[in-house]
């Protein structure tokens, strides 16, 4: 039993890593967006609704942050940043872009060209930017939204 689980483990990461599109497409796009977790944080409902993707709110933000020692940070509407660039200057922004925690923007810079003009398609096929997400709140200073506490861990007494 263990060695057919480790074998269709094994065939899906192959098939997983083999997945690529020859050109960019808005259903690439999508799907880069799933497993990127991009609807994670940028897409209200959706962790909530089990992963279903409702278009009217797909990457508009959320009014709920993220609190740390860095301030408080709310997941931005894509569209709106994606609106504002073209396809190329979306790959030059993905290559070279930061932001503070908790988003790992690192892990944009993995992506091909491909997948990240496929992203961009995506997001553009949404629709109408809306609004913006709230703005960062810098440490010391209380936020107007909510948001959730990102605390160090506490380390047990001796």
């Amino acid at each position: 039993m263990l060695s057919r689980l480790l074998f269709a483990s094994t065939g899906l990461l192959l098939g997983l890593s083999a997945v690529q599109a020859a050109e960019p497409s808005i259903e690439y796009g999508k799907m880069i967006s799933i497993f990127g977790g991009c609807h994670d944080c940028h897409t209200v409902g959706y962790n909530e609704k089990g992963g279903v993707i409702d278009p009217d709110t797909a990457l508009k933000g959320t009014p709920v942050g993220f609190q740390g020692p860095w301030g408080t940070t709310y997941p931005p509407n894509l569209r709106m940043t994606a609106a504002k660039m073209s396809e190329d200057g979306w790959v030059k922004y993905l290559k070279t872009f930061t932001t503070r925690p908790p988003m790992p923007y690192y892990n944009l810079r993995v992506l091909d060209e491909t997948q990240m003009r496929s992203l961009h398609m995506y997001i553009a096929s949404l629709g109408a930017p809306g609004d913006p997400a709230p703005e960062f709140v810098p440490p010391g200073q209380e936020p107007k939204f909510p948001y959730i506490v990102f605390a160090p861990p506490m380390m047990p007494k001796k």
